[in-house]
């Protein structure tokens, strides 16, 4: 893991850096008045979202109360490891050991509810009720529709980590098995059900010395969830060695990025983006 965020900490730094989060979070504060922001962070992962923004977002000193961070994610262990990494405005709040589609909680009971590179996995048939299961629990969808702010910060069907992992089912998979889920399809159910959005594209580089052979291994077996497979064997394959060429430039290993920063329900009067 500590392999690939060698690599991948670079998306989260983007992200933290892309929009005015400060004043985002102080303008949820807002609107919620007096009491402290209730916040769900969708398959948290290790936590490396809260601990970009900290490090290069100035959250720590947003005009705002300590915020009531919640942790979802399949694993105990990356709640575990997320909740390790959370530092002031964010408090550790609620655990769900569970997937996404699985969540049942109050009615919109979170003020913010953001996943970020957190949805790849979910399968087509399940990704409309796991969007429902999310902007549920920020109060979209009822008859009183108080909405809270969503977050899903994702790569599109262009992006580095979409198109490698489509090489992979057709080179070691003979084609069989369900592509990663893209941006596109996101904002189109979204659309579907209903809920607003807006949108900001980013692009960015992911890079390593082509030395680093190693560190870039692992760092895309992480991409594929495949640990089995090494660089060599990845090489090797006509289908993924043809692309994995093209992503080997001046000395360098380069993997382009295009994620979409999808915000749902923000008025026209409090975006800042």
């Amino acid at each position: 893991m500590e392999d690939f965020y060698a690599l991948a900490s670079i998306d989260y730094r983007h992200l933290a850096e892309a929009i005015d989060w400060k004043a985002w979070l102080e303008i949820r504060q807002t609107q919620v008045g007096l009491r402290c922001l209730r916040l769900l962070d969708v398959a948290c992962g290790s936590g490396k979202f809260p601990a970009a923004l900290t490090s290069h977002a100035n959250i720590a000193n947003a005009s705002i109360k300590p915020v009531d961070y919640s942790l979802l994610d399949p694993s105990m262990f990356s709640i575990s490891e997320a909740r390790q990494v959370l530092t002031p405005p964010f408090k550790a709040g609620a655990e769900y050991e569970m997937r996404l589609q699985d969540l049942k909680c109050q009615f919109g009971y979170f003020d913010i509810v953001w996943a970020t590179h957190a949805l790849y996995a979910i399968p087509q048939n399940e990704l409309e009720p796991a969007l429902q299961c999310m902007v549920r629990a920020m109060g979209h969808g009822g008859k009183e529709d108080n909405s809270g702010a969503g977050f899903i910060a994702h790569a599109s069907k262009k992006s580095h980590y979409l198109k490698f992992f489509q090489h992979y089912l057709k080179g070691f998979k003979d084609g069989v098995g369900a592509p990663y889920t893209n941006s596109e399809q996101i904002i189109s159910m979204l659309n579907q059900m209903g809920v607003s959005v807006e949108i900001k594209e980013i692009n960015y580089t992911n890079r390593a010395q082509q030395s680093q052979e190693s560190q870039v291994e692992r760092y895309l077996q992480r991409c594929l969830f495949d640990d089995t497979l090494s660089l060599k064997e990845m090489m090797a394959n006509p289908i993924t060695g043809r692309y994995l060429e093209t992503c080997r430039r001046d000395g360098m290993w380069q993997f382009a990025q295009s994620v979409t920063m999808i915000f749902m329900n923000v008025s026209s009067n409090s975006t800042t983006i």
